[in-house]
């Protein structure tokens, strides 16, 4: 459940704070008075797309927050997510809009941390249903009335659905082997023989290590020169060890310089480190005299050797002008060969092996799609009973509904293709939904459509936008009933324009415009009593603050006041039928009062009559019906203002 909404800078809204509670919440207000403003802004909140629009006029950033109440599931979620919980033990999401020049950058936190758009969206679908009557575009698109009956089967058809989607996946490489194999054929063959060709040249070549060709060069020249190298050897070795000509060696000088240092080391401990040095120069010129003599003895000359050597550098470089221009690069080259003659031969499948593997990963999918359009039948015959049941009530009572599954190509969805078919009156046959539906039965289409789905959804809160628009008199008040029905398990916070709706509410907020003078931070509104009103929140959840803006001292900004019984009654009166100042109207005055209060006893006998705790005493009054409306004179233009976004059509995907 939402438990507060904090906004700050966004569209035409500079501050607000507001408090949230259980049941049904109206907001109710003049035309663009900016009640969808805050419906954005939960929207926002939760992921949805912005513009560089919605960062207020003059600020560089704006600010949703929302705090929601914490259940088990969703503590799961988090623990999965790896985010601890916040410190009043509940979920805070919020999210930064930046605005820049062309574009927006925005940052989306749950309790804190930085989550990105995928873990929002799964966030949402936990946290909030958005319908606005604007989605009756979206409702007629055969795929989301897919994903709607999908939902609406729950586990076990998602589960089957999951596996369709694994059966098409393997179906579908099989198809893409084989139809790569057929289509080439022809070439496959020619370029086969050319693979084969360089394949028996390379490995006859029996390349194995790419510095091959440096390791032979290498031993090619020591054997050319082996003859002059045992000569530099001999040599090396008498002016190191041993001198043949009678002239001391390396070791011989040492030697003696180590006697010398040995002696003045008895006298000047000082020479220590020289003597030191100097043994050690000593032992490993007699080491380096040992090894040189020994590796001469070991170089002899080997025509033999050398002609292979140089048979195979040969060899080597015809493969690197060929295949290279290295040896690395013929390596390479002959390991690709391995894997396209793989390819080409199928793996070692051949043509009749590849045709057998799909033939029968097709008939796997075959028997998925098969098992999942069992379970939507079914699924749909459930949907179809309830949608009916939770439209009758709505002044639908011969409606017919039905879920039309039909074949279709098979993919990882299924084969099936979904259309709702809709006929609201006797006789009519039943036609595509978007086809018939007029914008009042689309309303109470979405409105039932919500009520079904309430049963199986776990999310806390539910959002109407203007359901009920293109209804009026006895539809409109079962529309009150129904949207009051689902605030009994859910949160419900609905936009309206109907006295009937807003009067069945549990808490009531009034949405206006007013204009600021930054400078002295004073409030212009549409009169005395609203800007009393919109000030007077001490004591109520809802808090405002103008903040001041230095481009311009006059702004328009949007407030929201929650409103007692009386306020409720005048809001109701002025719903139904205006508020006029002229002593000649008074009588059309008295009329909208009285129909606001047969509204709200009304309202408050329903609710006592569907509450767990009523007896059944109580009788439910009859449908009231809704007054002409009064005339109104025509009011003052309202100030220009900033255009407010519209809101948004928000659709989650069941999942």
């Amino acid at each position: 459940m939402l438990l507060s909404l904090r906004i700050e800078n966004f569209a035409l809204v500079d501050h607000l704070e507001i408090g949230l509670d259980a049941g049904l919440t109206v907001l109710t207000g003049e035309t663009g008075a900016g009640k969808s403003i805050i419906l954005d802004a939960i929207d926002a909140v939760l992921g949805g797309k912005v513009t560089s629009r919605a960062v207020r006029t003059g600020a560089d950033r704006a600010l949703v927050e929302a705090v929601f109440r914490l259940d088990p599931d969703l503590a799961s979620w988090l623990e999965q997510q790896e985010i601890q919980p916040s410190e009043t033990a509940h979920l805070v999401c919020s999210r930064e809009i930046v605005a820049s020049q062309s574009s927006q950058r925005s940052r989306s936190r749950i309790n804190g941390v930085l989550v990105n758009k995928q873990q929002m969206e799964q966030l949402r679908d936990r946290l909030v249903e958005l319908t606005a009557q604007g989605q009756t575009v979206q409702i007629g698109q055969p795929p989301l009335q897919r994903e709607w009956l999908d939902s609406y089967g729950g586990e076990p058809l998602l589960k089957q659905r999951s596996i369709v989607a694994t059966a098409f996946a393997a179906y579908q490489q099989a198809l893409q082997t084989l139809e790569k194999r057929r289509k080439s054929e022809q070439e496959r063959l020619q370029q086969l023989d050319l693979f084969e060709y360089q394949l028996k040249e390379l490995t006859a070549a029996n390349l194995v290590e790419p510095d091959e060709l440096d390791q032979l060069e290498q031993e090619r020249k020591r054997l050319s020169h082996s003859v002059e190298l045992q000569h530099q050897s001999y040599q090396v070795y008498q002016a190191l060890y041993q001198n043949d000509d009678g002239t001391e060696a390396c070791a011989d000088l040492l030697g003696k310089a180590e006697n010398t240092l040995r002696e003045m080391a008895e006298y000047d401990t000082q020479i220590q480190p020289i003597l030191e040095m100097v043994s050690n120069a000593l032992a490993q010129v007699e080491q380096a005299g040992r090894e040189i003599n020994a590796y001469g003895e070991t170089l002899e000359a080997d025509p033999q050797r050398l002609q292979d050597v140089q048979g195979r550098i040969v060899e080597l470089k015809q493969v690197c002008r060929k295949y290279g221009p290295t040896l690395g690069d013929a390596i390479a080259l002959y390991q690709r060969l391995q894997a396209d003659m793989d390819e080409l031969t199928g793996g070692g499948q051949s043509l009749e092996d590849l045709e057998r593997v799909y033939e029968e990963r097709q008939s796997v999918l075959t028997e998925a799609c098969a098992a999942l359009t069992q379970q939507r039948q079914a699924t749909a015959k459930e949907l179809e009973e309830r949608l009916v049941s939770e439209l009758k009530p709505l002044a639908m009572e011969k409606v017919k509904f039905q879920v039309e599954i039909s074949p279709a190509s098979p993919s990882a969805l299924g084969a099936d293709r979904v259309t709702f078919l809709f006929s609201p009156n006797p006789g009519e046959p039943l036609q595509p939904l978007t086809e018939i539906a007029s914008g009042g039965e689309m309303s109470r289409f979405l409105l039932a459509l919500q009520a079904s789905f309430s049963q199986i959804d776990p999310v806390g809160t539910l959002v109407f936008d203007e359901i009920d628009v293109g209804v009026s008199g006895r539809v409109t008040q079962a529309i009150a009933e129904k949207l009051h029905q689902l605030s009994q398990q859910h949160q419900v916070l609905c936009v309206t324009h109907q006295p009937i709706v807003a009067a069945m509410a549990d808490h009531h907020w009034r949405v206006s415009k007013q204009v600021i003078e930054s400078e002295k931070g004073e409030e212009r509104g549409a009169g005395s009593k609203e800007q009393g009103e919109a000030g007077d929140t001490k004591n109520s959840k809802l808090k405002t603050l103008a903040l001041p803006n230095p481009l311009d001292s006059v702004r328009t900004v949007v407030r929201v006041t929650p409103l007692d019984n009386q306020q409720r009654r005048e809001e109701l009166a002025q719903l139904a039928g205006g508020q006029s100042t002229s002593e000649t109207d008074q009588n059309q005055d008295a009329v909208a009062y009285a129909f606001a209060d047969s509204l709200l006893t009304q309202a408050a006998n329903l609710r006592q009559a569907r509450s767990p705790h009523s007896n059944g005493a109580t009788v439910e009054p009859k449908p009231v019906a809704e007054p002409k409306p009064a005339a109104k004179p025509e009011a003052d233009p309202e100030p220009k203002a900033t255009v407010e976004p519209k809101a948004k059509a928000k659709t989650r995907s069941r999942k």
